[in-house]
């Protein structure tokens, strides 16, 4: 996208990858008005205060910026959502169930293997272990990666979450054009989430399914992502 002439941010939020990890409960709340705060500052800090271009993606941080936007709909330029739930039908990953348990959470939590284990089980392939290594790394590095996910997900309401989004972006609510580009081969969201989405607000959305990609499109295929925003962005 950069070759493309386009000037892109792609931050990790609080908590994640090799971003600082706040001490759950104390230094950060993990919320979902926590986590719009903290994108407020990064906007401010990166001189951004004009309509800008923004694309998300996936279960928790991809829906926290969803409603950011719902929130802040004069902030966005356009919006464009990889493989994100978008309907009060979609289903909770396995994963996420794991970390509302008592002590299950916090032992899945800590397990490395843990981020690579969910993307493998959102794609149509087995990620080969110089990849893999990249992901396990920060959960490697230090506890927080962990705790930091843990926290969040027992703070999440997934459902309510993605009820809001289905209604904010409909018709009516939401006049603000939307690309939704969408791995087919996701196992954990089925293309009708897409198209379900679609015939909420058919003038404004528009859908690009793309074949051979699964739940992290841009990891999957990011070839045919920068090519699909390409098209929607000029």
């Amino acid at each position: 996208m950069a070759d493309a002439g386009y000037h892109c941010y792609a931050p990790d939020w609080l908590g994640f990858g090799f971003s600082q990890k706040p001490q759950p409960g104390y230094d950060f709340l993990y919320t979902e008005e926590a986590f719009h705060e903290e994108f407020e500052k990064l906007l401010i800090e990166l001189g951004i205060d004009s309509p800008f271009f923004m694309v998300t993606q996936g279960f928790l941080m991809g829906s926290y910026g969803l409603t950011w936007a719902l929130k802040n709909p004069n902030k966005i330029k356009k919006l464009a959502i990889l493989n994100s739930p978008l309907t009060p039908s979609a289903s909770v990953p396995g994963l996420f169930k794991k970390l509302r348990f008592p002590l299950l959470g916090e032992f899945t939590c800590q397990n490395a293997i843990m981020a690579e284990r969910f993307i493998e089980g959102g794609s149509p392939y087995v990620l080969k272990n110089e990849k893999a290594d990249v992901y396990r790394l920060p959960y490697l590095s230090s506890s927080g990666p962990g705790f930091a996910i843990l926290e969040a997900a027992r703070k999440a309401s997934f459902k309510d979450l993605s009820s809001r989004i289905s209604s904010g972006f409909s018709f009516g609510r939401w006049d603000i054009p939307i690309l939704v580009a969408w791995g087919i081969a996701d196992k954990y969201l089925p293309q009708l989430e897409a198209e379900t989405f679609q015939q909420n607000n058919v003038s404004l959305v528009t859908v690009n399914m793309l074949e051979g990609a699964g739940h992290l499109p841009q990891e999957d295929w990011p070839e045919k992502v920068v090519d699909s925003l390409k098209r929607y962005l000029k």
